[in-house]
């Protein structure tokens, strides 16, 4: 069976070459072809001897070689891509590149599916098969590399805010970022970082151990417990008030502002009354509220509430003052939200078996 050479640290990289009778210089030419290039078949790595190439070829593989694209879906402003990968094992698990005026960002996925069941939310509707590797979370951010690579443009930003609940995969999710911070990696500052999560407080504690400034984002998305308890199961484990709590510790300790991310839902958690009680859970914290409009699911039943009601419950949370804006839709047009894309493909892979 092939060793898997995608997301291999240099040294180990080197051990593994050195195994082989391979010179460890090999290792940083190998990187350059891989991450600064976006070359992922060996037999094009030109500076690497015809015997070693193949050499390399029969003893490793490279993940973004065998991942098949099975959906490209691109906005009507061009701004946003959506991918929905196939993995070697059948798992199909989505990617989305956004356009900025600062560059580009990839939200990527922690798990093919989700556990967390929140009610809202597509990538829960048939559970989590597992959870991603190192390599599986970073080939959604070098498929995209690949494509600006010859434009001479690159990723310089990352969201782990896809499918699944990021703290559930701690130590392959903070692995890839890790990877991606490196300079012959991606080269990506851990302040272009953001995980976000449900709620789930021994992530963010490990988090908080990690020491690194990367940025936390809590979905949050209802501050009456009866309303979270119905909306994110999670609740039921990790009350929200600890959840602030831990998150507060995070951005002391950090120094990064945590944002909460809150969607409205008509009629279910919109009203001006919410608006208050959030603004009085966050009023004094290190924190910031991105409002976001829901993303109908035909499945869930929940609906977008008028312009008019969004504008107001930012206002009550100004009136407060607590900072909140309201998230600039990307991809709309495309099904950019969570699970979409997947939990349709999953549905026409079953009607064809």
């Amino acid at each position: 069976m092939k060793q898997e050479i995608f997301g291999m640290a240099m040294p180990q990289l080197q051990t593994a070459l050195a195994e082989l009778g391979l010179k460890k210089y090999r290792a940083k030419q190998i990187f350059d072809w891989l991450y600064r290039k976006c070359v992922f078949d060996f037999a094009q790595m030109s500076n690497i001897g015809k015997a070693e190439r193949e050499l390399l070829q029969e003893k490793f593989s490279v993940l973004p070689a065998e991942v098949n694209t099975v959906r490209k879906l691109d906005s009507s402003d061009g701004l946003t891509r959506k991918l929905l990968l196939e993995l070697p094992d059948g798992n199909a698990v989505e990617t989305v590149l956004m356009h900025h005026d600062y560059g580009y960002s990839v939200c990527v996925s922690s798990q093919a599916g989700c556990d967390m069941h929140c009610a809202f939310c597509a990538s829960g509707l048939n559970g989590a098969i597992r959870n991603l590797s190192v390599a599986e979370i970073l080939a959604q951010v070098y498929v995209f590399n690949q494509e600006l690579v010859s434009r001479e443009e690159r990723v310089s930003r990352i969201v782990v805010m896809g499918s699944g609940e990021p703290m559930l995969n701690f130590d392959a999710v903070f692995g890839a970022l890790q990877f991606l911070h490196e300079p012959d990696g991606a080269n990506i500052s851990y302040r272009n970082m953001t995980v976000s999560t449900c709620g789930i407080i021994p992530g963010i504690q490990r988090m908080q151990e990690l020491g690194l400034p990367i940025s936390l984002a809590v979905s949050l998305h209802a501050v009456r417990m009866e309303l979270r308890n119905e909306l994110m199961p999670v609740n039921k484990g990790y009350p929200f008030p600890d959840v602030i709590a831990a998150a507060e510790q995070y951005a002391r300790s950090s120094g990064r502002q945590v944002t909460y991310e809150y969607i409205l839902l008509k009629d279910k958690n919109d009203s001006d009354r919410d608006a208050e009680l959030l603004a009085e859970y966050l009023r004094y914290k290190q924190a910031g509220v991105n409002l976001i409009p829901v993303n109908p699911v035909p499945e869930k039943g929940f609906f977008r509430p008028d312009r008019k009601r969004i504008e107001k419950f930012l206002s009550v949370l100004q009136k407060h003052h607590v900072h909140a804006t309201i998230r600039k839709e990307m991809g709309k047009d495309i099904n950019a939200a969570c699970g979409q894309l997947r939990a349709a493909f999953a549905k026409e892979k079953n009607y064809a078996e």
